[in-house]
């Protein structure tokens, strides 16, 4: 506790909120030019003690508030981001969903959706905070700009809708993405349903020799999470190169105990300037990752031109692993192909032939009704002798029943192994290195079910 709050006479002047911090706004802002630290920690220091001796000196108190409590709030309303400042930086927020000034809903990563207790209080007053949060990326919210796109850092991603695309009653609506990379195991990914261990267990070693793949699904149906712990499956002696587009979400990195890095990873994100010449694109990463001689490399997500010299990537010998946005695993091929037309117009056909040599194994990923994240699918596309196309459900997710659990829906269902990879792909995984124990040990099962899914 501030030692200053034993002094604090909490019964003396009461007043709301709201005219408590308009008062305090025109004493810092006399006293401001007084702040003389660069440092963010000191300046913080700073103004608190302004604040603090503001509130000591009108013996200024809120019903419902400590000392320690006023304090705080104050500070986080004139120099942060309002009540939205302590779930900008917490560990278990996902999004934050602003549908008006009135309606916030939080996003957390068990899946609860849920209201804040706090509200703006007035569209104003929403619109203030949201434009403080787009000026850190030089972004500005106004009638000529009513669609704001932006960041508060590199793993924050701001999208702000304003007056003329909504009511002028609602103020503001706005999505907060915040990336919060999760480290999970793979008792994590099989104890919280979202697949078998069989089911990571031949995914990680098709990784391992070589075998390129695609996750794919919505928003938030984890394919990221899964990717990252693929990653952190390869042997530590082998090179591994991500990319990724404006915001770094891979941690792959590892250390002993005594600070020695122990593997051989190289991060790089996408850098964006007002000259486009100076762009660095996720295409011009892939070009340039080639050169560092990778054994994998991980493009983060396939959505332009990149598409296409990822498939060629994975073509020649690098195994490549990606996510993009389809509804199956079917589909992905399709999503693929009309990516890598962005690049170059070619033939249905062909192309068609290019990303399914490219990206053998195709996995499913789905965020259920429940918030439940499952691996609904895993495929393998066979090559046929006569160069044919034959797409092969290797496991699937059946969904059996919905049904209340105190006062939750919950989603029950199994895994099953559906059938075995193909002669062909087991005889390219055998010449990449696997060894023939490990081969059988993939192939032997037929079906693994998982009960009720957590």
């Amino acid at each position: 506790m501030n030692n200053a709050a034993l002094f604090f006479n909490t019964g003396k002047n009461k007043k709301e909120f709201q005219t408590i911090l308009q008062e305090a706004q025109e004493y810092i802002s006399s006293k401001y030019s007084m702040l003389i630290s660069d440092n963010p920690e000191e300046q913080k220091e700073q103004i608190n003690s302004y604040i603090s001796k503001y509130i000591l000196d009108n013996s200024l108190g809120v019903e419902g508030l400590s000392f320690d409590e006023l304090i705080e709030k104050l500070y986080s309303e004139m120099v942060e981001f309002s009540f939205l400042t302590k779930y900008l930086f917490r560990k278990d927020v996902e999004e934050i969903n602003i549908n008006q000034w009135q309606d916030i809903k939080i996003t957390y990563t068990n899946g609860d959706i849920l209201p804040t207790e706090d509200k703006f209080n007035s569209p104003e007053h929403a619109i203030d905070v949201l434009r403080r949060l787009l000026h850190k990326s030089g972004m500005i919210l106004d009638n000529s700009q009513p669609i704001v796109r932006g960041h508060l850092s590199n793993k924050i991603r701001i999208t702000v809708f304003g007056t003329g695309v909504i009511d002028d009653d609602k103020g503001v609506s706005a999505s907060i993405r915040i990336v919060n990379p999760q480290k999970l195991s793979k008792e994590d990914f099989v104890n919280n349903g979202t697949a078998t261990g069989e089911m990571l267990d031949f995914l990680s070693i098709c990784l391992r020799y070589g075998i390129s793949m695609c996750a794919t699904g919505a928003t938030s149906s984890g394919k990221t999470t899964l990717m990252s712990w693929l990653l952190s499956t390869i042997p530590d002696d082998k090179r591994i190169f991500t990319i990724e587009n404006g915001t770094r979400e891979f941690d792959l990195v590892k250390t002993d105990e005594s600070g020695n890095v122990i593997n051989n990873v190289v991060h790089t994100v996408t850098r964006y300037s007002e000259d486009k010449s100076q762009n660095i694109d996720q295409e011009k990463l892939l070009e340039s990752a080639l050169t560092f001689n990778p054994d994998y490399i991980c493009v983060a997500e396939m959505k332009g031109e990149e598409s296409f010299s990822a498939q060629e990537a994975a073509r020649t010998g690098h195994a490549v692993i990606t996510t993009t946005h389809a509804n199956s695993c079917e589909a992905t091929y399709f999503r693929m192909m009309t990516l890598c037309k962005m690049k170059y117009d070619i033939n249905d056909d062909t192309l068609y032939s290019l990303v399914t040599e490219a990206f053998p194994i195709v996995l499913f990923t789905k965020k259920l009704e429940d918030n439940s994240r499952k691996i609904m699918e895993i495929t393998e596309c066979e090559i046929m002798p006569n160069g044919k196309r034959q797409i092969h459900t290797l496991f699937r997710y059946n969904i059996k029943e919905n049904k209340v659990v105190s006062g939750k829906l919950k989603i029950i269902g199994d895994y099953e192994k559906v059938g075995n990879i193909s002669s062909s792909l087991q005889k390219r995984l055998l010449e990449n290195g696997m060894p023939l124990n490990v081969l059988e040990s993939i192939i032997t099962k037929t079906k693994v079910e998982e009960g009720e899914s957590k």
